[in-house]
């Protein structure tokens, strides 16, 4: 296994959680990590990214000011900081990696297996 997600679970609307996806050396150090989301019956959402330095990160709008993505190089591990959570955030969130800063899955070569977040109203 390379990417390993974890943290998920339930919580309540207006709860938080963090996500911890740790990596493969190999891949860590050298690439861009990335958190999407799936939901039932939807397509695959961009929601973050670091690059490698950590000194840039990109957000969708639509958990933009609640969503954090951060890494620790140390650890070879991104972490998703989610705040606020939405009944509408319930899905499966995956980790990636990629080479480049990039909201489309298609950019990422490495996917983790994802972890289940359900947030109840």
């Amino acid at each position: 296994v390379q990417l390993q997600a974890s943290g998920g679970g339930l919580v309540q609307a207006g709860g938080s959680l963090r996500l911890s996806c740790a990596a493969s050396g190999s891949i860590f150090s050298l690439n861009v990590m990335g958190w999407f989301r799936q939901a039932p019956g939807k397509e695959r959402e961009f929601l973050g990214a670091i690059n490698r330095s950590g000194s840039l990160t990109i957000y969708a709008d639509s958990v933009k000011g609640r969503f954090t993505v951060s890494r620790d190089n140390a650890k070879n591990t991104v972490y998703l900081q989610m705040n606020s959570l939405k009944p509408e955030d319930t899905a499966v969130y995956y980790c990636a990696a990629g080479t480049v800063v990039r909201v489309t899955a298609s950019a990422y070569n490495y996917w983790g297996q994802g972890t289940l977040v359900t947030v109840s109203s």
